[in-house]
């Protein structure tokens, strides 16, 4: 049985400023305690738990990408079995749906990942981009394994570059309908790219070289 609770960390309680600019709207989210892993899922793992790795960059220790946003809530659904948890998504043909109350494994909110990426900082990043992530001016044309770079205060790796993150929002319903967002930046982006605050959205069945994810789990008092 594939184990990973000693690549979780506890992130702490804290609260978040977030900008809607479409809506010129700011609020503040308070965020409870979860855990989240600090690294990106990397191919062995997601081999292991999904019979699969649909990798264009092959290397086990490197993150898995071309992944869509459905793909991840899948893996999350089957880890969460295999680690005899309760799974935290009912997967529909066309929908799909969080239960909040289960404490198996779940891909992060938008506000969790940023808060998490800043671990405290109030810069856009935790940290010299060469020194903390893998962009365009550093990477090679390629994504590199997992927890190379500097981690950030709260000892996770990689959340700037590599690869982009998928989260568990909506980008903008509204405007986008099911569109999800993704966060982070990736291998082939400019230093501009690679900001805790930047925003990009798809279609949950999309799929691309940069893109992958990394798992939350709820804490229950």
């Amino acid at each position: 049985m594939l184990r990973i609770e000693n690549q979780l960390v506890k992130i702490p309680t804290g609260s978040l400023s977030m900008r809607d600019d479409r809506k010129g709207k700011i609020w503040t989210t308070d965020l409870a305690s979860f855990f989240l892993s600090k690294y990106q899922v990397t191919q062995n793992v997601y081999f292991r738990v999904m019979g699969e790795n649909p990798s264009v960059f092959r290397g086990s220790e490197n993150p898995v990408e071309s992944v869509s946003w459905t793909d991840c809530i899948d893996f999350c659904n089957k880890l969460s079995e295999q680690s005899g948890l309760r799974r935290c998504y009912e997967i529909g043909e066309k929908t799909s749906i969080l239960d909040k109350t289960a404490n198996g494994y779940r891909l992060p909110t938008e506000a969790e990942w940023e808060y998490a990426c800043k671990a405290g900082s109030k810069k856009p990043r935790y940290g010299e981009l060469s020194e903390i992530g893998w962009y365009e001016g550093n990477s090679s044309g390629t994504p590199h394994a997992v927890g190379l770079k500097k981690p950030n205060e709260w000892g996770l790796y990689d959340m700037l570059g590599n690869v982009w993150e998928w989260c568990e929002d909506l980008y903008d319903p509204e405007v986008y309908g099911t569109y999800r967002v993704f966060r982070g930046g990736g291998w082939n982006d400019p230093e501009r790219g690679c900001l805790a605050t930047n925003r990009r959205r798809s279609m949950q069945s999309y799929q691309i070289d940069d893109l992958g994810f990394r798992i939350a789990r709820s804490i229950f008092d």
